[in-house]
């Protein structure tokens, strides 16, 4: 109601702008209608069917209702979207296209009509002037025919001509994946006359009321929302002339909830199970490369099914960015998985070729005990050259001692004396010169705390070098810490970039 009376404020004002331009011949014909009027002496009304008649009696659907150009006024209101598709980058909606306009050869006040306003069907419409206004950017454009042609069409008296479609267009978006999945896209629809220029048809929104409105209060898709919408106007050049484009923008909100459910949330959950493996220590490999598999696995698999839905596009979107980061996190933990695997091995050898050393030197230890008896039981004559070996008590101030290798060499730990045969008096055959070789047991008590500090030294040494567990320790806070910096910053940036 507020859109007719709206309409009928407009058609008075434009019955007294035109009453003011009457052609002399209207002039005359209306004065012959009152003088007929006031000679029968009673007034009767003209019925729609004889109006119609008479307007189209001698009416040229070819001649513009005026020869200065006649302004063409539009306005569309909104019925429903029906899809946005991102695959081809388009929209389909539902609209009402509402077109004013002013035709001096259709006033009809002079005929005294019955009603104030003609409501005529789309036959009438074909047999008058029309501006010819097209979407110049859609891809299709169908007026309904539910069950028949949706058009609506009314003259008034004085000549103003009102026309409706309803239409179902699918025009072009402007799609924009860097956001996604919180991005936002605008689409856009542009109405122009295809058939004259500006200097014929001036085609203009309406500036007394919206031009462009809804007629739900929210119009809500599956996976976008309607957040605004807009209207402009531009003057376009072509060959023929300058043309008056009206351009509509709507612009569509992704609804990201399914992602977060079928995507982040997942992802998560495949990134905390990936960590899981840190608690399980370097025992555990084959536990813990099952974990950093799967997990590999599942984040590509998920990746994929995302990807399937929408066009290859050579720009990184928000969620290549997650995803991207996501194996990178799982795939360092396997990295972290193969560094704690060499280490293990690799100390496990060191161990093994420990405890064989240390199996060797007790050998030569228990060995060495049992030639702790003097060895002057071997006869001299096998070897009479060579040194007898005997452990033995020394004192300091034995002239043959020495101390060269005493408690400054921790690889003797016996010091060794030189004496000659005389000095032994145990041994056989004294006329012999032969030299023996004694091994004093005095210092060997100092030798083993040398022993000792040297160990000690090459334990605090190895302690400098990371152990498996130390780094599944330092991994277990790296890793959380690194990922919810990153958090912090993606959500940021994303849910902040398109406002």
């Amino acid at each position: 109601m507020i859109r007719t009376r709206h309409v009928f404020l407009f058609a008075v004002l434009l019955a007294s702008v035109s009453s003011q331009n009457l052609t002399p011949e209207t002039r005359s014909e209306e004065q012959s209608l009152e003088a007929a009027t006031d000679e029968d002496g009673e007034e009767q009304c003209t019925s729609d069917k004889t109006i119609i008649e008479k307007l189209l009696n001698n009416y040229k659907s070819f001649r513009t209702p005026s020869e200065t150009g006649v302004i063409v006024w539009i306005e569309v209101w909104v019925q429903e979207v029906n899809s946005v598709n991102e695959i081809t980058s388009d929209f389909d909606m539902d609209i009402y296209v509402t077109e004013l306009w002013m035709d001096s050869a259709l006033r009809y006040e002079h005929l005294n009509p019955c009603k104030y306003n003609l409501s005529l069907n789309s036959e009438i419409l074909d047999q008058i002037w029309k501006p010819n206004t097209v979407f110049i950017n859609s891809k299709s454009a169908n007026i309904h025919k539910s069950p028949f042609k949706n058009v609506f069409l009314m003259i008034y008296p004085n000549g103003t001509v009102w026309v409706n479609y309803r239409v179902q267009v699918k025009g072009p978006c402007t799609m924009d994946f860097s956001a996604f999945p919180m991005d936002q896209q605008s689409c856009h629809l542009t109405l122009e006359s295809f058939s004259y220029n500006n200097q014929e048809v001036d085609m203009q929104w309406m500036n007394w009321t919206l031009p462009l409105s809804l007629l739900k209060k929210e119009i809500v898709l599956p996976d976008f929302v309607m957040t605004n919408y807009s209207t402009s106007l531009k003057n376009e050049i072509y060959p023929a002339g300058v043309w008056n484009e009206l351009t509509m923008t709507f612009v569509f909100s992704r609804r990201y909830g399914w992602y977060i459910f079928q995507a982040y949330i997942p992802t998560y959950l495949t990134i905390f199970i990936s960590w899981i493996s840190f608690c399980l220590g370097p025992k555990m490999i084959p536990a813990r490369t099952m974990l950093g598999v799967n997990s590999l696995l599942a984040l590509t698999f998920q990746f994929g099914n995302i990807m399937r839905n929408l066009p290859r596009v050579s720009y990184v979107k928000a969620l290549d960015v997650w995803m991207l980061v996501c194996l990178t996190f799982v795939f360092c933990s396997l990295l972290e998985l193969a560094i704690i695997g060499s280490m293990g091995a690799r100390s496990e050898n060191r161990l093994a070729q420990q405890q064989k050393q240390q199996d060797e030197e007790t050998t030569k230890q228990q060995k060495g005990r049992e030639n702790s008896t003097c060895s002057h039981l071997i006869s001299p004559s096998s070897c009479p050259n060579s040194p007898r070996i005997c452990r033995n008590h020394v004192p300091n101030d034995v002239p043959q001692s020495f101390k060269s290798y005493g408690s400054t060499d921790p690889r003797m730990r016996k010091r060794l004396i030189i004496a000659s045969s005389s000095t032994i008096s145990h041994a056989p055959n004294a006329n012999r010169a032969e030299k023996v070789l004694l091994l004093d047991g005095l210092e060997e008590t100092q030798f083993s705390q040398v022993d000792t500090k040297y160990s000690s030294m090459a334990s605090i040494k190895m302690k400098k070098h990371w152990t498996t567990e130390e780094i599944d320790r330092m991994s277990m806070i790296v890793f959380p810490g690194l990922f919810t910096v990153f958090n912090i910053i993606y959500w940021t940036y994303y849910l902040t970039v398109n406002t």
